[in-house]
């Protein structure tokens, strides 16, 4: 293979979508072309240092998604936002003490949006050097003028950039490979159905297992495109989010086609009911509708909702053909036989169920997908959830004052950054450092970072300032007074330094910045080495600075807030699970004082699975190598997910219900289902703590046999009313214990995701 071959593929595996060479390339082309424009045509200086950092703020450290009009509108924004912070930096440099605590303010305020929507998120650090540049550049006002101009240009010349050159797809690049799952594992559920039904023109065994082989794969393929890099393969928006989630979320979905599928032989043919087989219809529709609005975000999702209404209303009724038509013909009552035939019967219906609720969630997911696409620009600015009730600003505030509170690590992060970047004024005048930008951009470097441990990032950001300035001294001497090389070596540098932090390292990457930094001070100069060793101070410095307020400020950052907010989370699902259980069981016996619905468990762990999403997002906003996979951190989040979705489900089940207790007592059954309840609870309250705490992770549950063996016996006179009907309360127990047994099944891919968490 050729090396511009090899090289391709190398950033391929690393850079996958070659989303940070996209950007890297276009600011590479930019940024050189405006600051010889400016520099040598226009030969103003300070349009030219306010048109390269604008450039490379602007293309590489933000990237808006949604279609062309809605990033063009954004890159609007963002220059506006620039032009202010400009003028206000400009007003206030001149004056320490002034400078210092508006930089406080101004930080403060541009890290804390960040928790009211994700485009306010990924500008942070694009906002934050558009006010440091002239807050340590102190000059008459004579040259504001002069800046704007400068900032001006680099907004046209970005919206250019991002318009033509090498334009961001506008579809996530999960979307297609998702939509190919949800449209195979479709075929799979239409195969099975018909061939279950025993049909005239039902696919044959081996049909169906081709079917079923397309679907794992499909299954496999999006697991692998999502597995394949330690870095976020999309944005940080509402619709990407949720796109992430839906990898999860259609691996578990695969995972319930394949079970339920049918046996390899024909023994199985026509022996389902066909409010199953409808079910399985509904459901491969429904994945059908979803599969188009994935691959068209920007269509009208009527036929989704269409057919998840549709769905719902043939689960409603599988459920009253279960608890009202089972078992029809079966051997005596209350034999052995009777009983474990009539269990089968509804294990086929409940796995239909499961399937059904799964596909909604997905459905869900991808609706509030595209419904995020269909936001308005204000609504994006302001986090605006799609089908809130609120308006978008009151949303922005609830938002922002649910994130005033002392656990918060959006609060955390802002104070930290914003003090940090205040010290850091103050001791560059204190110091009477020379070039006090430095300074900032040192303290910039490590605070950009939400990294678990400051120190950490602290020495990765020193160690690749020292090896980009060791790289920057040795070209400056092997250069000497070829002042011209340096134009050359500007776009490569400028490229290595997009490109480096995702497909190498931070510190690669710092390392890159700093040599692109070094050029670009001294073209047009006469090349001084020595000058860099100089610079080596200043960054350390700010580096130092970072490090000290990031020890005394709240040092953990966004991986160990998820974690908390992950424990969080868990600990509600479980409690809300149980209060479902508890709930059921009130239901299913007579002579017991009557049971509340858990409403306020369920308002809890809702408020608790927001709270998670946007540590989700902070977790998302880091660049860089994640300290937890992204693979297994997603899986955890999936899992609360699973866990209120079989609470939802319990308490749905027992409150579609009409039958009233009847007097009988079914203490062994109540029995079972509240010790189950209580050890799959239990076990998720464990896994919480470990998260939190780091204490061991529990291993999973097996499967408890001698439960169901109570169960069973503990119903054996409850299955069948005198009528020889399957009773309504029995059908219910009986699901109650199968969705108990989906929380429990989740815990093994949830424990394996969590080792290393534990670990860290």
């Amino acid at each position: 293979m050729r090396v511009p071959g090899r090289v391709l593929t190398w950033l391929r595996d690393h850079d996958p979508g070659l989303a940070a060479t996209r950007r890297a390339g276009r600011t590479a082309l930019v940024m050189p072309g405006l600051f010889a424009l400016c520099s040598q045509v226009l030969d103003s200086p300070t349009i030219a240092t306010f048109a390269a950092f604008g450039s490379f703020s602007m293309l590489l450290l933000v990237e808006f998604t949604g279609p062309m009009s809605q990033r063009l509108r954004a890159h609007l924004g963002l220059a506006v936002a620039w032009a202010t912070l400009i003028c206000v930096g400009t007003l206030v440099a001149r004056q320490t003490w002034l400078a210092v605590v508006v930089t406080v303010v101004v930080g403060f305020l541009v890290l804390f949006s960040g928790v009211v929507s994700s485009v306010l998120a990924g500008a942070s650090t694009a906002l934050l050097l558009a006010f440091v540049l002239p807050v340590a550049s102190p000059a008459p006002l004579s040259e504001l003028p002069d800046r704007l101009a400068g900032a001006a240009l680099a907004a046209a010349a970005a919206m250019l950039a991002i318009s033509l050159l090498w334009p961001r797809p506008a579809a996530d690049p999960l979307s297609a490979p998702a939509a190919r799952v949800c449209r195979a594992a479709a075929a799979q559920l239409r195969a099975d159905a018909s061939r279950l039904a025993g049909e005239p023109d039902a696919p044959s065994a081996k049909q169906c297992r081709v079917t079923a082989d397309d679907a794992a794969a499909a299954a496999a393929d999006l697991r692998t495109a999502f597995d394949a890099t330690p870095y976020r393969p999309t944005g940080l928006s509402t619709g990407s989010r949720a796109v992430v989630r839906l990898v999860d979320e259609l691996t578990w979905l695969s995972t319930i086609v394949a079970d339920s599928a049918p046996p390899p032989d024909d023994t199985a043919a026509g022996d389902c009911d066909r409010d199953a087989h409808a079910v399985r219809r509904a459901a491969a529709t429904v994945l059908e509708r979803a599969a188009d609005l994935l691959d068209t975000p920007r269509t009208a999702p009527d036929a989704l909702h269409a057919a998840s209404a549709e769905l719902r209303a043939v689960i409603d009724g599988m459920e009253h053909g279960a608890t009202t038509r089972l078992p029809v013909h079966r051997p005596g009552p209350g034999t052995e036989t009777e009983i474990r035939a009539f269990i089968g019967a509804l294990d086929l219906s409940f796995r239909a169920q499961e399937l059904g609720f799964a596909t909604l969630q997905i459905a869900d997911n991808v609706d509030l997908a595209a419904a995020a696409e269909h936001r308005s620009w204000p609504e994006r600015l302001l986090g605006h959830e799609p089908g809130s009730v609120t308006q978008p600003l009151a949303s922005a505030r609830e938002r922002a004052a649910a994130h005033l509170q002392t656990e918060s690590v959006w609060l955390h992060n802002s104070l930290r950054g914003a003090l940090g970047l205040g010290i850091a004024v103050a001791l560059a005048d204190l110091t009477s450092v020379q070039h006090s930008f430095w300074v900032l951009l040192g303290t910039l470097s490590v605070l950009r970072s939400n990294a678990l441990n400051t120190g950490q990032n602290a020495v990765r950001a020193l160690a690749g300032t020292l090896a980009g300035s060791v790289i920057g001294a040795g070209l400056l001497q092997l250069i000497g007074e070829h002042d011209t090389v340096l134009w050359f070596l500007l776009p490569v540098a400028v490229l290595v330094a997009g490109i480096a932090p995702a497909a190498i390292s931070f510190a690669a990457g710092q390392a890159a910045f700093t040599v692109t930094l070094v050029i670009l001070f001294n073209i047009g100069r006469h090349p001084d080495w020595h000058i860099v060793l100089f610079r080596i101070e200043d960054i350390a410095l700010g580096c130092g600075v970072s490090v000290l307020v990031g020890l005394f400020f709240w040092p953990r950052g966004a991986t160990a807030a998820v974690d908390r907010a992950l424990a969080a989370a868990y600990t509600d699902s479980a409690r809300y699970l149980a209060g479902a259980v508890r709930y059921a069981v009130g239901r299913c016996a007579g002579g017991l004082p009557p049971v509340a619905p858990p409403d306020e468990e369920n308002r809890q762990a809702a408020a608790a699975a927001r709270r998670l999403d946007d540590a989700f997002r902070s977790y998302l906003a880091e660049r860089g190598a994640k300290p937890v996979p992204l693979a297994d951190m997603t899986t955890l989040v999936t899992g609360v997910v699973g866990l209120r979705l079989a609470a939802d489900a319990v308490l749905g089940l027992w409150q579609r219900s009409d039958e009233q207790p009847d007097g009988t007592d079914r203490v062994d059954a109540r029995l079972v289902l509240l010790g189950t309840a209580d050890g799959v609870s239990g076990w998720y309250r464990n896994l919480a703590a470990g998260l939190d705490d780091g204490a061991p992770v529990p291993d999973p549950m097996p499967p408890d046999t001698a439960a169901e063996a109570r169960l069973v016996a503990s119903l054996r006179h409850d299955l069948r009313d005198e009528n020889g009907r399957a009773t309504d309360t029995a059908v219910r127990i009986i699901w109650t214990a199968d969705h108990l047994d989906v929380a429990r099944r989740l815990q093994p891919s949830l424990a394996a995701a969590a080792q290393p968490e534990a670990s860290t």
